[in-house]
């Protein structure tokens, strides 16, 4: 059985969750539509403004109103979208500074929020390079992480939709045949993952170490270098002494009341 991690308190005030929502059994991460929809908000938008863009102006140019509804309710599950929560706070500040980073922003994200694709990130992150991938794969691990929990027809549902949901990270490439890739890492998405370690209790060296920070597919060597070019730019406070690595949040974590931060 694929064990997924409880979530903490303080990890689920800041918007993660160990829920299982279903968001998989009918839709992807819906990045495209995650881009769409930022794209057309003003960063100081609150939770009402995503709401009224998605349902009353149709910014994802669905066919129907009930579509319309079901893709806010989806988008919402993944990404919370809404400034009270850090990891949406956090995922605005950092997507528009580098188009390039918004799949594995968005991964990230979703992975946090949907603990059904996070129990395929183990499976995705130890296969080699060029390997094989098919949905079947990813309904087994989802069986075995929710024994009983979903139809046989739901599962193969889950299995394509999370297929898709990796291709779109950059983990996966290929239409009929998927295969394993590397994902494209850029420093906003090594904020983000370190971001995320912290929440979950992680701290120094640890935080690149963590499920976070290897689903980013490159060495923790490149995770440092990445650090400090984020640091130059202000995401982040990072220190490095020999073993000793100190990182902060000072500015994602501006709105929200903070702990030590070492």
């Amino acid at each position: 059985m694929v064990e997924v991690e409880p979530i903490g308190l303080t990890a689920s005030a800041a918007g993660v969750s160990d829920r299982p929502m279903g968001t998989h059994l009918s839709r992807t991460i819906m990045l495209a539509e995650l881009r769409r929809l930022l794209e057309q908000s003003p960063a100081t938008a609150d939770a009402t403004v995503y709401r009224a863009a998605v349902i009353d102006e149709n910014a994802l140019l669905k066919p129907t109103a009930a579509t319309r509804q079901i893709s806010f309710n989806r988008l919402r599950d993944l990404y919370g979208l809404s400034p009270e929560l850090l990891l949406f706070h956090a995922l605005r500040d950092l997507w528009h500074e580098d188009a390039e980073a918004q799949p594995l922003l968005a991964l990230l994200c979703a992975l946090a929020r949907d603990v059904l694709l996070r129990s395929t990130a183990e499976f995705i992150v130890a296969l080699p390079i060029g390997e094989s991938v098919t949905p079947e794969q990813l309904t087994s691990v989802v069986r075995s992480a929710f024994p009983e929990r979903y139809s046989e027809a739901s599962l193969a549902s889950v299995g394509r939709n999370l297929a898709s949901s990796w291709q779109q990270s950059g983990h996966l490439a290929g239409k009929k045949r998927k295969v394993r890739t590397h994902a494209h890492c850029r420093p906003n998405d090594v904020v983000y993952a370190l971001l995320l370690g912290y929440v979950l209790g992680g701290r120094g060296e640890g935080l690149f170490h963590t499920l976070w920070a290897r689903v980013l597919d490159v060495a923790p060597h490149t995770l440092h270098e990445q650090a400090q070019a984020a640091a130059q730019r202000g995401w982040i406070e990072y220190r490095r002494a020999g073993d000793v690595v100190e990182v902060g949040f000072r500015h994602l974590m501006r709105s929200f009341q903070q702990g030590d931060e070492s």
